[in-house]
Formats: structure tokens, sequence, C-alpha cells
């Protein structure tokens, strides 16, 4: 800019009082858009600070529910174990509670026999099989004592007699105890000629033969 130029515009400004407005006005403009700029400014820093924020809030929400939901995963394991023990140790008790009352009403004396089933006949596979047994003079009892009862365990019952008699040949009778048997059980172990017997009869006469 010229010397001639700055002298112009400086008297300008001291005599002219429409240009000095001019030049405040455009100055006051030039203000309002460099704040402008720099709120722009903040504003992106700030939504950038937001963003980031969410995005960390995102990952521990994430985190948190991946928690949870092992949480809740191991929960479930531990009340299905429990459960399953639960049911294991009922029906263990039910079938000591019977036991005796069963040896009187049969009048015997149940053992408990089993043998290694190398060629899986029973359940399909290689297993240890036990079974119940009541022998009174020559006649032995494949006992089964259950609370329930289901086509497959009257099956189970058929295979482990099946494997009895082959190992010590002799043909024995299956009998069940147990206070349900499922229809199609029931008829199963007639199909079989499997004798079944409610655990109110098998209280009732063994009480009175103690």
């Amino acid at each position: 800019m010229t010397q001639e130029l700055k002298r112009e515009l400086l008297r300008l400004l001291k005599e002219d009082e429409e240009f000095r407005y001019a030049v405040a006005g455009l100055l006051g403009l030039e203000e309002i858009l460099r704040r402008l700029d720099r709120h722009e400014e903040e504003l992106v820093k700030l939504r950038e600070d937001m963003n980031r924020g969410f995005a960390r809030y995102d990952s521990e929400l994430t985190k948190l529910r991946e928690d949870m939901n092992r949480g809740f995963t191991a929960v479930e394991k531990q009340i299905s174990a429990l459960g399953a023990r639960w049911g294991i140790m009922a029906e263990s008790a039910f079938r000591a509670g019977l036991k005796e009352i069963v040896e009187r009403y049969f009048g015997g004396k149940v053992t408990k026999w089993g043998l290694f089933d190398r060629e899986g006949s029973v359940y399909g596979s290689p297993a240890v099989v036990e079974a119940d047994v009541l022998v009174r003079d020559r006649e032995h009892l494949l006992v089964e004592v259950k609370s329930s009862v289901s086509r497959g365990d009257v099956i189970e019952l058929k295979r482990i007699a099946e494997l009895y008699e082959r190992e010590t040949g002799v043909r024995p009778k299956l009998v069940i105890v147990s206070p349900f048997v499922d229809e199609k059980a029931m008829e199963l172990a007639r199909h079989f000629g499997i004798e079944v017997y409610s655990v109110s009869e098998v209280l009732g006469r063994g009480s009175h033969a103690a």
C-alpha cells in the first residue's frame, strides 16, 4: 500500500463520517467472522470429543453386556449342575428308602449285580452295567425301582435282562416299582412281560410283611 493511499485513508477516517462508519462496520463484521470461525473450531473439537466419549461408552456398554451374559451363563450352569445333582441324590434316596420294603414284599435279599458290557449291548457302547437282583428260592428277579419310568427305562431293563441271562445262564423275572409309569412305558412293559407295581401297593404289603 502506497503512502499516498494510507494518508488518503487516514484523512477519510478523520473527515468523512460515512466512510468511518463503513470501515467500522467492516471491521466489526470481520471480528464477528473470526469469532464464528473460532466457535466452529471449538464445536468441531467438542463434536470429536463427544464422538470419542460415545465410542468409549459403547465399548464399555458392550463389555458390560458380555460380562453379564457370561455371569448369567455361569449361574445357569450352576443351577443346572445343582438340579442334576439333586435329581441323582433324590433318585438314590428313593431307591434306598424302598429297598427294604421291596425285600419284604418279594421275600428275598436285594443285591447289586454288575459287569463291564464290552459289546455295548445295553447302552450302545462299552460301559459298566448294574442292576438290583433279588433271589428267592431259585427265581431271580431284576428289580427296577425308580421315581418315574419311561419307555427308555423299560427298554434298558429288557436289555440288561438279556445280558444277565447271557452271563449267568438264568432268565430273570423283570419287576418295576414306581409311583409313576408313562402310559407308553406301561404298554411296552406288558408287551415284554414285565410286572409293574405301584409304590403304594409295595408299601402296603411290605409293611404288613414286617
